[in-house]
């Protein structure tokens, strides 16, 4: 039996678990005094437990505090104190978009709720970094004591299985190219993602035209009113919650025609296309038919 097989076997005999949310999530702080009057007093999390201890075990493991934050709904925010100790250079946060990737997110329920939760940070001193809307939540966004990122956002609508469908979609043609890649070049851009996934929506979009394919969602309509208004473009339905935009025989849209903010516009072709594309900023989309180059 192959180990493949073996961990195929046993996910089938394992039994069914759920996740009830966050319990909390934890990070170190150097910080202590103001990390607890930025969460406490300045942002008005109420602090609800605290452990102190001698070092666990090792004996390079310093004594610390592990401290927590009421975040609502039962999920807490959490922070390690060593003390003594000074923090890593490997630790140190900074101000790139791959060391941003890692932040704390909260939800709230509506975006009048997100607007005082705006209007909170900025009376208290917090310097607001920006808010914007990406696809289906708007957020705010700040940095604590630690250059920590923090994000309060609102979900403009609900997944739904459409939105499922199209992540499974994504990641299998994402996870195709990275196992091809570990024989040869690994992918390098999102192009091939996009064209690797239109293959798998639909096969028979017509030869010699560029196509685009646009998840029938909200956020994403402008790209088919648009379409549906520029002559010698065809909009298809396909049955299975995507629409195929049809090019004459490429296909041109613009940002601001589309009203895109830039977190949607670079997501517009996340349904996939067939064709190449050949301008890509912030102004406009040009995509060609025939195999990228």
């Amino acid at each position: 039996m192959t180990q493949a097989t073996t961990q195929a076997t046993n996910i089938a005999a394992a039994p069914s678990v759920q996740l009830h949310g966050v319990h909390h999530t934890a990070r170190p702080t150097w910080k202590l005094a103001e990390t607890v009057h930025f969460y406490r007093d300045l942002l008005g999390l109420p602090l609800v437990h605290a452990i102190s201890a001698k070092g666990w075990g090792p004996d390079n493991h310093a004594d610390f505090l592990h401290f927590f934050f009421d975040s609502g709904n039962g999920s807490t925010i959490a922070f390690f104190y060593y003390i003594g100790t000074e923090r890593p250079d490997w630790l140190t946060v900074r101000e790139h978009y791959q060391d941003r990737a890692t932040h704390t997110a909260w939800r709230v329920r509506d975006e009048a709720e997100l607007l005082r939760w705006r209007q909170r940070v900025e009376a208290v001193g917090i310097p607001l970094r920006y808010q914007i809307r990406h696809e289906v939540i708007e957020s705010i966004y700040f940095n604590d004591p630690n250059g920590y990122p923090i994000e309060i956002t609102w979900q403009v609508r609900p997944f739904s299985e459409s939105d499922a469908e199209d992540a499974r979609l994504t990641i299998e043609a994402a996870i195709g190219l990275e196992n091809a890649g570990k024989d040869g070049a690994p992918f390098g851009s999102i192009e091939p993602v996009w064209q690797r996934k239109a293959a798998l929506i639909d096969k028979a979009a017509p030869a010699g035209k560029a196509s685009v394919f646009v998840l029938d969602v909200p956020e994403f309509a402008a790209l088919l009113d648009v379409a549906d208004k520029t002559e010698g473009y065809a909009t298809t339905p396909l049955g299975n919650g995507y629409v195929r935009i049809d090019g004459n025989p490429g296909i041109r849209f613009g940002r601001k025609a589309l009203g895109f903010k830039p977190a949607v516009w670079y997501g517009a072709l996340t349904g996939g296309l067939a064709g190449r594309i050949e301008q890509f900023d912030m102004d406009a989309l040009v995509i060609a038919p025939g195999e990228a180059k």
